[in-house]
């Protein structure tokens, strides 16, 4: 079974306060504001990282989307 990354409190208030702060980004704020980062900025990256895969995907031709399937199966198997 895997592993749990974090742990759910018990108390129902503290588990729906931490419901809402996931949800709401809260989490991601205060977590920048404690290592001295604009939230703002660590908002919009985490917006734009959200998206930015599915935008590559839609820019990459066929050919392109095979050349970088078949280097990741390479560096798989390489071990």
């Amino acid at each position: 079974m895997p592993k749990r990354s974090s742990k759910n409190p018990r108390d129902i208030n503290l588990l729906a306060k931490s419901i809402v702060d996931r949800a709401t980004g809260a989490e991601l704020v205060e977590k920048a504001i404690s290592e001295g980062k604009n939230p703002a900025a660590v908002l919009l990256g985490h917006n734009g990282g959200l998206k930015g895969g599915k935008a590559r995907a839609k820019k990459l031709t066929a050919k392109e989307r095979s050349a970088i399937a078949k280097k990741a199966a390479k560096a798989r198997w390489k071990a």
